[in-house]
């Protein structure tokens, strides 16, 4: 059997086993402005919701083709809300398909492009305005969402849930409770001097806070006295977080102890980005709330991020390419089953 057989022989066996229908319903995609609260600027995104069937088609955005229509008719109803948090200098489309899943099993999902920390602009990566104020902006997605006469009928806003990859996952952690001590930074550089990129930046930091005459302990010290500069980093209204390789190195036992909704966790075991004993593991060890885990056998931290189109492949192969024996396609179908499956469970949308 071929790759590409024996990935859509998964994907069916996997949408039957978490109950969904082989035939997707139609998926319409929306763009969004929202007001950034962090940087006073906006952020822009997508918001994929269930539509009529007969919105069946893709939409292409940049390198991305998209299982969605643009500006279906949505389905009469209130529904569901998940917000996706990206990865470090990743894009609003970096999980469209976990989106479109979503969507099609009933859910509205917002997705924005952090300011200082997407692909475009990652200039304030290990800053406040990033580390502080990414959650921020998760919660000021939800208000403007449910603020716009277009589409605050459509969402129940007592079924809200979030989902994040890498720093994403960071994100998702402190909307349901997680508290970041960011000093432990340097103690995971200093034993994992070639921990990719993350220590890649603590050393830029530390160059730089050099320059202005302090540390990189400093620095960071100052970020955490940011901690409730633009206000709390937990909303109440999430109810439920869907985190895949997170970055959770920041957090402390007692910083992930303060979770108090429920997460699921999926992770790669070869990830060479964020090492799972101190990132994944660490959160599986200390969450309390803890409902279920996905670990990918032999994957690394990309996986995550949706199958490459030809033309992302050419530009960004480093992304796109996966370990031998791991099947991105199959890995997803997978994963979106289990994020479909979580948030019905926790947010008790079955019915919908």
């Amino acid at each position: 059997m071929s790759v590409k057989a024996w990935a859509t022989a998964a994907l069916f066996v996997v949408l039957f086993a978490a109950g969904l229908p082989c035939r997707a319903a139609g998926v319409g995609i929306a763009a969004l402005e929202i007001a950034d609260p962090v940087g006073g600027g906006t952020m822009s995104g997508y918001l994929f919701y269930p539509a009529s069937a007969s919105a069946g088609g893709t939409t292409t955005l940049g390198p991305y083709t998209v299982a969605a229509t643009r500006d279906a008719p949505a389905l009469a109803g209130a529904k569901p809300l998940i917000v996706i948090s990206h990865g470090q200098a990743g894009s609003s489309l970096g999980h469209h398909d976990l989106a479109t899943t979503l969507a099609a099993a009933g859910f509205l999902v917002a997705t924005v492009e952090h300011p200082k920390d997407n692909h475009r602009d990652a200039g304030g990566v290990g800053t406040s305005a990033v580390l502080v104020g990414r959650p921020v902006q998760v919660s000021a997605t939800i208000d403007a969402l449910l603020a716009d006469a277009r589409w605050k009928d459509r969402i129940d806003p007592r079924r809200i849930g979030v989902a994040g990859y890498s720093v994403g996952g960071y994100t998702a952690l402190m909307t349901v409770g997680a508290v970041p001590r960011f000093v432990r930074l340097i103690g995971y550089c200093t034993r994992h001097r070639n921990a990719g990129a993350i220590c890649n930046d603590a050393r830029r930091l530390s160059a730089d806070a050099r320059a202005h005459g302090t540390s990189l302990q400093g620095l960071l010290g100052v970020v955490q006295d940011d901690l409730t500069r633009w206000g709390p980093t937990a909303d109440p209204r999430i109810r439920a977080a869907f985190v895949m390789a997170p970055l959770g190195l920041l957090f402390d036992a007692a910083g992930l102890a303060a979770v108090n909704r429920p997460v699921f966790l999926a992770y790669g075991e070869h990830d060479e980005i964020l090492l799972p004993p101190e990132n994944a593991l660490h959160v599986k060890r200390e969450v309390k709330t803890l409902d279920g885990v996905r670990a990918v056998p032999k994957a690394d931290h990309w996986v995550f991020l949706a199958p490459c189109s030809a033309a992302l492949a050419e530009t960004m192969p480093e992304l796109c390419r996966d370990p031998d024996g791991v099947y991105r396609a199959a890995v997803h179908a997978q994963v979106d089953a289990d994020a479909v499956a979580f948030f019905r469970k926790t947010l008790d949308a079955a019915g919908d």
